[in-house]
């Protein structure tokens, strides 16, 4: 009488066990693709924010040379990068103040 109810008992507790050993698999490997997608989303985050900088830094080279190939934006940076002038031009320096007021 009691060996029935206790074999009972033994296989409840077993099913009890297998299904657990089932869900935890289910959870750990769950939460393995979770944390794969989150890491891979900050690295397509990085990947965007990369992308939109090169983009900003070529059209910036694309406006510089388009204005160095015209002679009206080339020649100030001529002047600029090889201190040269043209005819009855002079360059100026100036140093920085100082910072104890003299």
């Amino acid at each position: 009488m009691i060996a029935p109810a206790l074999l009972r008992l033994a296989g409840r507790i077993g099913v009890a066990c297998v299904a657990g050993a089932i869900v935890a698999v289910v959870g750990v490997q769950y939460a393995r693709i979770v944390a794969r997608n989150v890491a891979l989303a900050h690295e397509l985050h990085g990947v965007e924010r990369d992308t939109v900088t090169l983009r900003e830094k070529r059209s910036r080279q694309l406006r510089e040379m388009r204005r160095l190939s015209d002679p009206h934006g080339a020649v100030p940076e001529i002047h600029d990068r090889l201190h040269l002038v043209g005819d009855k031009e002079a360059i100026i320096y100036l140093k920085p103040a100082h910072r104890d007021g003299r």
